[in-house]
């Protein structure tokens, strides 16, 4: 969806709000709970996500990146990636402040369990 122009009317939407998302591993089942906020909004957020397999986040990245193959321990990039399903939580108008954001993304997390169960590490 990031990269398809058939999606065209949702890219140019979503990279105007702020909002709560969920990452699903359909691979395992395990979520996570992140948020695009500041200057930074939805479509960027996924943009991110989709070129790196990680988006910066550290349970993420250890799923990006494994010792697959490896006897001396070096770090292979996976495509571990293509196992994510994205859904919108909660969307939030660009003035919305930070601090609301960041309230609603810790109100997911616990809601959804993701800092025990899931993915979420913070």
């Amino acid at each position: 969806m990031v990269a398809e122009h058939r999606y065209s009317d949702w890219q140019a939407a979503l990279s105007e709000v702020q909002g709560i998302y969920l990452i699903t591993d359909s691979s395992n089942g395990k979520q996570y709970v992140g948020k695009a906020d500041g200057a930074e909004r939805i479509l960027q957020r996924w943009e991110s996500y989709v070129r790196d397999g990680h988006g910066g986040n550290v349970a993420l990245r250890e799923l990006a990146f494994a010792s697959v193959g490896s006897t001396d321990g070096a770090q292979v990039k996976t495509n571990h990636a293509r196992h994510f399903v994205f859904s919108l939580l909660r969307v939030f108008g660009p003035s919305t402040s930070s601090s609301e954001v960041d309230a609603a993304e810790a109100h997911y997390k616990r809601a959804l369990m993701t800092r025990e169960f899931g993915l979420n590490r913070n």
